[in-house]
């Protein structure tokens, strides 16, 4: 099975690979005549010393070494010409089903695991794809050529010479499981180190590494675990060594033995081998060491691969589990009402719901905040609505049409989502701007970063938009992240928004200007934000108060106060200055909140 996925990655080439083959049959047809015009060189132009006969002789043999020259040149070109498409093919095609998994996938997997099988396992069958393929059926065509053109001149001296030849294979095959077993270990070893090097080398790991005072315990973890990979690699390299050293001894040995067997047969009057004939023999013999000996260790080579490709058809049969529903149809003249109805999800089979029996009613055009403990659910609905997870159970609508019934693309289209965990490209502040909209021009990006409040700061540096924001940003404040995170969903102007404690990094000031451009983008726009501050919440249409994967209130701010219920205890507390008291002790622990100390007085007129 396996070997047929392999030779699948080559099928779009086949005129190439056949141009490939009919070049290598006619190289591997040229160098067996050699030998015969040396034979008739010594048995016939130096004993009866015709010049002109010599000049012939010398003349093709010159002639097939240049023509063996050009055609090698071609043979590579095409050969790594082919490779390097299968190469592209086969990390364009993991890279692409990567893109299609679910967030899940990402949360339970190792970003160094990842980054592994792209780079080393694919990186690892290069010279496999590219010439290792080509130099086997080379090495296949001249050892036929090479054995028929022996028989041809002398079947005693074949037969002898070819004895040996089950051994070696049996050899071969026992070299190449050894290798195989090995292989797999070392890419596993390979895929831990790309781990530990991408997380504690990261900008996150060295300030952790640092402040925590790991750094010369991180470092040590990463010289036993190079210096295992080094053992194994030695381990790799000296598999078999001593089994293939026995090979080449032995082929180098032939020819002294069939200089002694031409010898012997000579001395007993048997006439059938003439000198010439044992020369050209050895000379063809010569000429089948080495691509027998390429046979012998491109087995270990192609059983070695084969566990890298095992690995790289692995992640591309990674089930995809929120795929695009074949009939999937594009949304358009979004409203932007949202249903959610009888929805119950939970991350892993058998877990405690993170949700459980959510029905909710979202206009098109309004404002609905989600409150309630860390854990209640209210980032895990978000991350449904936006299609990142798929519910066990219920469904959730957009004007109608089930979002599991949607095209992926219009989808993304029609949803944006502001999270809290900004990230940017270590690119420029243009290009990370851009990605939200390619075919956006310079003063519409000004304008969302106007928008964001976040023009006057990019201005005010050298390079202006051309700044590079540094790994993940870290050039950057929290706040100015967020910031540049906020105009990129402001560039993109979605119908639906979901703001994920967008303004969380935000100082009071800024949180305030900020606020003022949401507010002007979320008019007329379905808006759900998760909320910790007051400010955010009393705005809202409607607020859904969340608790342990329920909604166990729902209504506006003046209703929940009204109804007395935990909304109602949480602006008791902030009205008296009892927060922590009442997140600790009372029903209202069943909100978060993160309004600074010194604005709650200023609340207190609002909560009223």
């Amino acid at each position: 099975m396996g070997a047929k996925r392999v030779a699948a990655l080559f099928k779009p080439y086949r005129v190439r690979l056949t141009a490939l083959l009919a070049l290598i049959v006619l190289s591997s047809a040229m160098n067996v005549v050699n030998p015969f015009l040396l034979r008739a060189v010594i048995d016939d132009a130096f004993p009866h010393r015709n010049i002109t006969l010599l000049s012939l002789l010398v003349g093709g043999m010159i002639a097939i070494a240049v023509a063996s020259a050009a055609i090698g040149v071609a043979q590579t070109w095409i050969s790594n010409l082919v490779g390097q498409r299968v190469m592209h093919d086969l990390r364009a095609a993991v890279y692409a089903h990567l893109q299609r998994m679910s967030l899940s996938f990402f949360t339970r997997t190792r970003s160094g695991e990842v980054q592994s099988r792209i780079a080393y396992d694919i990186g690892g069958i290069d010279e496999v794809v590219t010439s290792t393929a080509t130099s086997t059926v080379s090495s296949v065509t001249t050892v036929l050529a090479t054995v028929i053109a022996m028989f041809a001149l002398s079947w005693p001296l074949a037969v002898f010479s070819l004895c040996l030849l089950p051994f070696f294979v049996w050899l071969t095959r026992r070299v190449g499981r050894e290798r195989q077993r090995i292989q797999a270990v070392r890419q596993s070893r390979l895929a831990d180190m790309s781990t530990l090097v991408e997380e504690s080398l990261s900008v996150s790991g060295i300030l952790l590494g640092k402040t925590m005072g790991r750094s010369h315990e991180l470092a040590k973890r990463f010289s036993e675990e190079s210096s295992g990979l080094a053992d194994l690699e030695v381990r790799a390299r000296m598999a078999g060594r001593w089994r293939m050293s026995t090979v080449q001894m032995s082929f180098a040995i032939m020819p002294a033995a069939v200089y002694w067997f031409g010898g012997y047969a000579l001395a007993h009057g048997d006439h059938s081998i003439s000198i010439g004939t044992v020369v050209a023999f050895t000379t063809l013999q010569t000429r089948l060491l080495f691509p027998m000996q390429a046979l012998f260790s491109v087995g270990p080579e192609l059983q070695m691969s084969m566990a890298l490709f095992d690995r790289i058809f692995e992640y591309l049969d990674l089930p995809i589990d929120i795929g695009e529903h074949p009939d999937a149809r594009p949304l358009e003249g979004v409203r932007g009402e949202i249903r959610i109805e009888h929805l119950s999800f939970r991350y892993r089979p058998g877990a405690d719901w993170t949700l459980r029996d959510i029905d909710a009613k979202i206009p098109a055009g309004s404002r609905v905040a989600l409150v309630g403990e860390t854990g209640s659910g209210k980032t895990t609905l978000a991350y449904l609505l936006a299609r990142l997870y798929e519910p066990q159970e219920g469904r959730i609508t957009i004007d109608g049409h089930d979002i599991r019934e949607l095209t992926l693309a219009s989808l993304a289209a029609t949803v944006g989502f502001v999270s809290q965990d900004t990230y940017l490209f270590h690119a420029s502040i243009m290009e990370n701007l851009r990605f939200a909209r390619q075919s956006a021009t310079d003063e519409e990006i000004e304008a969302a970063a106007r928008a964001a409040q976040i023009h006057a700061l990019i201005s005010s540096l050298p390079d202006g938009y051309e700044t590079p924001v540094g790994e993940r940003g870290y050039r950057f404040s929290g706040g100015e992240k967020q910031r540049i995170a906020i105009a990129r969903t402001i560039l993109r102007n979605p119908p639906i928004l979901i703001l994920d404690e967008a303004t969380s990094a935000l100082d009071t000031e800024t949180e305030r200007a900020v606020q003022a451009a949401l507010d002007e983008l979320s008019r007329g726009r379905t808006t759900l934000a998760i909320a910790h501050r007051l400010s955010t919440v009393e705005k809202a249409d409607q607020i859904l108060v969340l608790d342990r994967g329920r909604i166990v209130e729902r209504g506006t701010h003046e209703q929940l106060l009204r109804a007395g219920g935990r909304y109602a205890a949480l602006a008791s507390a902030v009205e008296n200055g009892r927060v922590e008291e009442a997140l600790a002790t009372s029903p209202a622990a069943s909100v978060e909140i993160s309004e600074p100390a010194s604005a709650l007085p200023r609340r207190t007129g609002a909560l009223r």
